[in-house]
């Protein structure tokens, strides 16, 4: 018994000629890594929908903006990895979640967020946020631009498949095609297109004023320069074809043409 489980541990010898390796716990594609990962997030949904729920129909607290949140938030991590594995399955792996992408800023800008929106909601819950009475509203177009943004972003996901990555690609790969059909003939880059919509969707459905000044600066800046880059590469790959493309369609975004 003792041999037959030495030589099939994971970390015995033999095992580091094995292709199943990257399969293994702490490994970039960790079966055990993308389980655990998708139990919490399935936890963290059902809590942040029930809760939301619960405190809507229920009371009058304007804390459902809180579990609002952590649902948009769960949602997005998992269907981030889902359309990478569906799609584009050999990229898949447990970064795919991009649970820990531009840390730690990310963390810090949603942490800050969560704490704005407890704050005032706690301490100012009656305080009118929104100008001219029209925060009802505002909220409304909020909720409508994080589902319309975490669409735009999946179906882009989708449709590119294995043309997709979460990393600028500085390489043309061989199943590297440029997409110009479907949600790509109305946006020129819509996974950035969805990702920055949804993210001020999310802030404006909480009613945060400096978290959403501050995401829609951060946003901006960081896709401004990361669409040079990547259309530096694009054109490099694809020549007078994506000239053309970039000249037909917009990206959708205030000020990126």
């Amino acid at each position: 018994m003792e041999r037959a489980y030495r030589a099939w541990a994971p970390d015995s010898a033999p095992a580091y000629n094995n292709p199943d390796r990257l399969y293994y716990p702490r490994q970039p594609k960790s079966l055990a890594g993308i389980a655990v990962r998708s139990f919490c997030l399935g936890i963290a949904l059902t809590i942040g929908i029930s809760s939301t729920l619960y405190i809507l129909l229920f009371t009058s607290s304007p804390l459902w903006r809180l579990p609002f949140f952590l649902a948009s938030l769960s949602t997005f991590h998992f269907l981030e990895f889902w359309t990478t594995a569906a799609y584009n399955t050999r990229a898949a792996e447990v970064s795919s979640f991009l649970l820990t992408a531009n840390w730690p800023g990310y963390a810090i800008a949603h942490s800050f967020a969560t704490l704005e929106c407890l704050v005032t909601n706690v301490f100012f819950p009656n305080a009118q946020w929104a100008p001219f009475h029209i925060g009802k509203l505002v909220c409304v177009a909020g909720f409508a631009l994080t589902l319309i943004g975490q669409t735009v972003r999946t179906v882009a996901m989708c449709q590119a498949g294995p043309s997709f990555n979460h990393l600028v690609q500085h390489q043309r790969n061989a199943g590297h095609v440029l997409v110009t059909s479907g949600i790509y003939a109305a946006f020129r880059h819509p996974s950035y297109f969805g990702f920055f919509w949804w993210a001020l969707g999310t802030q404006l459905t909480m009613g945060n004023v400096v978290s959403f000044v501050g995401y829609a600066a951060v946003l901006w800046k960081f896709f401004s320069g990361r669409i040079k880059v990547e259309e530096e590469a694009l054109v490099r790959f694809f020549g007078e074809e994506y000239v053309d493309y970039r000249r037909r369609v917009g990206t959708k975004i205030p000020f990126v043409p």
